[in-house]
């Protein structure tokens, strides 16, 4: 469900028409739902709301803190991965205690900022990173509580850039070896064993390896508890795949049911990391057709939202559905749809089925709230274009567009 709705010809969001704040804020700009943010969260948090659980929503997807805000009143966490991500969580109001810090390449920096801020634990995704969160602890007089991150080696059936959960992946650690890192673990002063933690990719629409997971994890977690291995926390990670295109997800209820029926004897409170089904129907990119132009062999629209814009197209072959923000009746063409940047990647579409389109018009590339500007970048020295929150009737600039002065903001001529 989302609040992108056609009135008469006309796209809106929730109660705005989408060509109002055109006018008002230019283009290119992201914009998002509130409506949506809220109600994909209470139904993906309702789901586990038998068993004790925290839902932390995964700020890489969609990172701006009045989204951020949003979440934690509704009382979700952040799983974050970047001392600018918990920066960013905690200056959003979030309870540190429903903070869980994943990644690979965590810095001392980074790892002492958490420490100091008592985040609920680290997902811990090598043997080295737990000595040195071990040996930070101990330093600034911190007990550190840790899960390690567990390699399940079950194939996500996704894009193989976001697939994480294979024994090539660079997460985690192999399934057949954490045993082993978890006794070392407990030799360890300065560490507090609090959890194990899983997520095996993004963008998975099929149930079978979540359950896969699931098996594998909650054998682990009984030879642990034989052990005396105490298990507070069982990260079941994230990666519910939304529909692009012609994708079926499952849905939340049926993902929740499968987690729980798996785990839910073993006692722990679950952690959940939902990102991408949370954020990416709440989001449209809105750009407007500068140009069309007739090749010998293909058509292209050119739009002025580039790859710097949005890049998911570009790397991934991401299919987003786009469509005119003010419908009128004409023929269908086959384009491609590409902006301004000086790279042949740079691509929203690609021999793209679509309404005729012509310079000045509007069109909204759907289904970007996740992985959309959270990946932006100042590529040919374009500014980051603005995001804008609808409430209602009402909307709001939650980020404002950046200027050719913000470019070089941070730069210095030597002397």
């Amino acid at each position: 469900m989302h609040h992108f709705q056609y009135k008469g010809n006309e796209l809106y969001c929730e109660g705005v028409a989408v060509e109002r704040i055109t006018k008002e804020v230019g283009t290119p700009f992201y914009l998002y739902s509130n409506a949506t943010l809220e109600h994909h969260f209470k139904v993906f948090d309702e789901v586990f709301s038998d068993v004790p659980h925290i839902t932390c929503y995964a700020v890489k997807a969609n990172s701006n803190i009045a989204i951020l805000d949003i979440f934690g009143r509704l009382g979700g966490g952040a799983d974050i991965v970047s001392g600018g991500e918990l920066f960013r969580a905690l200056r959003a109001g979030m309870s540190p205690d429903k903070i869980v810090y994943s990644g690979v390449g965590k810095k001392v920096d980074e790892i002492d900022f958490a420490l100091k801020s008592d985040i609920l634990m680290f997902n811990v995704e090598s043997p080295q990173e737990l000595r040195v969160i071990n040996d930070r602890a101990g330093a600034l007089g911190k007990k550190a509580r840790i899960a390690i991150r567990v390699n399940p080696d079950v194939d996500p059936k996704t894009h193989p850039y976001i697939s994480t959960g294979l024994k090539k992946s660079k997460f985690g650690i192999d399934i057949k070896r954490a045993l082993d890192e978890y006794r070392n673990a407990r030799e360890l002063k300065n560490i507090e064993i609090a959890g194990v933690d899983c997520h095996i990719g993004s963008q998975i629409t099929e149930i079978g390896p979540f359950k896969d997971a699931v098996r594998k994890i909650k054998e682990l977690v009984l030879t642990m508890k034989s052990e005396g291995f105490e298990i507070k926390y069982l990260d079941l990670g994230g990666g519910l795949g939304i529909p692009y295109n012609a994708e079926e997800p499952p849905h939340p209820f049926d993902y929740g049911k499968t987690l729980m029926e798996g785990v839910s004897d073993l006692g722990c409170t679950l952690i959940l990391e939902p990102g991408r089904v949370i954020v990416g129907n709440a989001g449209i990119l809105v750009t407007k057709v500068l140009y069309t132009k007739e090749g010998e062999e293909k058509s292209f629209v050119i739009v002025d939202a580039g790859m710097n814009d949005m890049i998911r197209p570009s790397i991934y072959g991401s299919f987003h559905f786009i469509q005119p923000v003010i419908k009128e009746e004409r023929k269908d063409v086959m384009v491609d749809v590409v902006g301004p940047i000086c790279e042949s990647g740079d691509f929203l579409a690609k021999e793209r089925q679509m309404p005729e389109a012509r310079p000045g018009e509007l069109l909204a590339v759907m289904s970007a709230g996740a992985y959309g500007f959270a990946m932006a970048s100042n590529y040919n020295s374009r500014p980051r274009v603005a995001e804008i929150l609808v409430q209602g009737d009402q909307y709001h600039v939650i980020r404002k567009r950046e200027g050719y002065e913000d470019l070089i903001r941070m730069e210095k001529i030597p002397d």
